[in-house]
């Protein structure tokens, strides 16, 4: 019997993405960005990677063409910058998928958190994947395309000290559900994903052992979800196995009801 508690093999590929041109932002360090773009480059997508730390990025490329034999091709992009979001899409070219996983956390009460502390994760969490996702729309427009947006668990449920990201997450959401009505006339496919908790170094440095034992417990296998586990329901979501879905966010996780 398969022990749920212990993460599953790493799945073989199957040319999900054979023959499409992927974007994936926020795809330096090693979270879901990562993994994403190193996912869809194992399902035969060409792949961009972006990310606003030069040099983290330059290491992930690296990274993926030792591991995979290719190297993606990378430009810098900082979401909150409208120039550089429209300088990305010149770059890149023509899309088949665009995987925004752009977004910044943080922890603080409300009753403690400062108007910048609020501002600065909504326009990198929401206002970036607005820009991104319309800018991928305008792109699109004519040919057709996905695009999958990274949401999260809360943005349906409650945490404290998660005001500003959990608002940020639930109009990710929204906006998911309104563009993709919109990209529907022009054979454009949006929706989400709704991560719980996926462990990667960076998680772990920037949040206590308490707060990710205690989030771990409320999951169902008792462990965080793989980066992978995240990223493979991107895969889906950007291939043809998905091709009557439009407008959902669909939970990664196995949070106890």
């Amino acid at each position: 019997m398969t022990d749920l508690r212990k993460p599953p093999e790493y799945p073989a590929s199957h040319d999900l993405l054979a023959g499409k041109r992927v974007l994936v932002t926020a795809a330096a360090g090693t979270g879901i960005g990562y993994s994403a773009a190193r996912r869809c480059m194992e399902e035969g997508a060409t792949v961009m990677i972006s990310d606003i730390h030069e040099g983290r990025l330059a290491d992930a490329a690296d990274r993926l063409e030792a591991e995979l034999g290719t190297r993606p091709a990378t430009q810098l992009c900082n979401v909150t910058q409208q120039a550089e979001v429209d300088a990305l899409f010149a770059a890149a070219g023509a899309l088949d998928v665009v995987i925004n996983n752009a977004g910044l956390g943080g922890t603080a009460n409300l009753m403690d958190m400062t108007d910048e502390q609020w501002h600065v994760v909504l326009d990198v969490t929401l206002n970036g994947t607005f820009r991104m996702t319309r800018a991928a729309m305008q792109a699109m427009r004519g040919r057709g395309g996905v695009i999958v947006n990274n949401a999260s668990v809360l943005g349906w449920r409650a945490q404290k000290g998660q005001a500003h990201y959990a608002a940020a997450k639930a109009g990710v959401m929204a906006l998911t559900r309104c563009a993709a009505l919109e990209g529907a006339e022009h054979g454009i496919r949006i929706n989400a994903v709704a991560p719980s908790i996926a462990m990667h170094p960076f998680l772990a440095k920037v949040t206590t052992d308490e707060l990710l034992a205690e989030l771990t417990a409320k999951e169902a296998y008792g462990r965080a979800a793989e980066v992978w586990e995240v990223a493979n329901v991107m895969v889906f979501l950007a291939s043809d196995y998905s091709t009557y879905m439009t407008g959902e966010t669909v939970s990664v996780s196995s949070q106890r009801a």
